[in-house]
């Protein structure tokens, strides 16, 4: 059955000279608005133990709009800044649900410059733009066609480091499930390999990054010769910029193609839930772990799954995937990184990856079968002895390595 979901469709625009000054303008609104709002929140709340309402605060803004110094914020579209305050609501919202640290002030250099409209502050016509204050719709070009009769709830605008504009469109769109399937996959994360599947296919990481290295090194290098505050700098600023989006929007299309081929072709694809903070901390192979960028694939394939009926099993953090042995279930007291290939007691040789691929698929089956709340048998493998889950027999029938193993707590997505 298909599913009415909010999807953002986004695209580059080339604004005219008017329309670029006027969106400077509003971004420097906004940001001015959102950190005001936050800087009265704090001296409220730590002086006073008061909290302040999105009311109050858009009353104030009301209020500065009438001051001498802020006059210019109504000069600017009003829809922007009510969204700036909506939004710092929704971050206080999450601080005190304890799903994030405490707001932060937003910075000329470092914050993401957007403006967020909604249905009054922009005209929508036979495939026209045209936001508050403007006279003329935005130059988009349309990569990709918006949903038939779709029209957008709301415009986000905003410029990226590289100097190029993107307008983001929020529209109502009918995702159809994909055709149904038997096959499932597991996954096994890595850096020489991207990922290794279940299957034994080996995706090769592309290594944007270490790619485009040299590029990023001299770019880097010319802003470091360049004087502080010179209109030379900021040039060299923008090179810099644009090799890290070249990076970043190679990277995310690999990973959208990547994603979405694994969501067509299987029913069930089963992942391990990675830490990367803390891996990050390893300062060898840092970089690479960045570049990998897991986190952005593992967000991917969640959204997909949920549009295109599909189910994500992720399973525990601790589950030995890559020291189990997935003939006889034992695990191996020492896997170092740079054993690639190891033969078990039993006679069974592994290749490190597909070895772990594999026990990720059997163990997300299992796991999923059972139901969730499956959690790991917490019991050292120091010794090299199998660890023992008691579970109902279907749940491993069939699966030797599974009826010896560990079992994995998993998270359905």
């Amino acid at each position: 059955m298909a599913e009415q979901v909010k999807r953002a469709f986004r695209y580059r625009f080339y604004p005219t000279g008017e329309q670029a000054a006027e969106l400077s303008r509003t971004f420097g609104c906004v940001r001015l608005v959102y950190n005001k709002a936050l800087e009265e929140r704090t001296r409220a709340w730590y002086g006073e133990q008061r909290r302040i309402s999105y009311v109050q605060s858009s009353a104030a803004l009301t209020e500065w709009k009438k001051t001498g110094e802020l006059a210019f914020l109504a000069e600017v579209s009003s829809v922007p800044l009510q969204q700036a305050l909506r939004h710092l609501q929704a971050a206080f919202g999450n601080f005190f649900a304890k799903r994030a640290k405490y707001p932060r002030y937003k910075s000329r250099k470092k914050s993401r410059a957007s403006a967020e409209y909604t249905r009054s502050a922009y005209t929508w016509r036979d495939g026209h733009l045209t936001l508050a204050k403007m006279a003329k719709p935005l130059d988009i070009r349309w990569s990709r066609p918006l949903p038939e009769g779709a029209e957008p709830t709301t415009v986000t605008v905003s410029r990226d480091a590289a100097g190029r504009w993107f307008v983001s469109l929020l529209c109502e769109d009918t995702i159809a499930p994909a055709a149904a399937t038997t096959a499932a996959v597991g996954l096994d994360a890595g850096i020489t390999s991207l990922v290794t599947l279940s299957t034994g296919e080996k995706v090769a990481n592309p290594k944007h990054e270490r790619r485009d290295r040299a590029r990023l090194a001299r770019a880097q290098r010319e802003l470091s010769r360049k004087a502080k505050g010179s209109a030379n700098r900021d040039k060299a600023r923008r090179r810099v910029a644009k090799v890290h989006a070249r990076i970043a929007d190679r990277r995310r299309d690999f990973l959208h193609k990547l994603s979405t081929r694994l969501v067509r072709e299987n029913q069930t694809v089963v992942i391990e839930d990675l830490t990367v903070r803390n891996l990050l901390k390893n300062g060898t192979l840092a970089r690479a772990i960045s570049d990998a960028s897991w986190t952005e694939l593992r967000s991917m394939l969640e959204y997909k799954c949920a549009w295109y009926g599909r189910e994500l099993v992720v399973i525990d953090r601790f589950f030995p995937s890559s020291k189990l042995c997935g003939n006889c279930g034992t695990v191996a007291a020492k896997l170092p990184l740079n054993v690639r290939e190891w033969t078990c007691d039993c006679g069974a040789v592994h290749d490190r990856d597909v070895n772990a691929a594999r026990n990720i698929l059997a163990a997300g089956l299992a796991a999923s079968a059972c139901g969730d709340g499956v959690r790991p048998q917490r019991e050292s493998s120091r010794t090299g002895q199998s660890s023992v889950k008691q579970e109902t027999p279907r749940a491993t029938a069939g699966n030797p390595a599974l009826r010896q193993g560990r079992k994995p707590k998993v998270v359905h997505s």
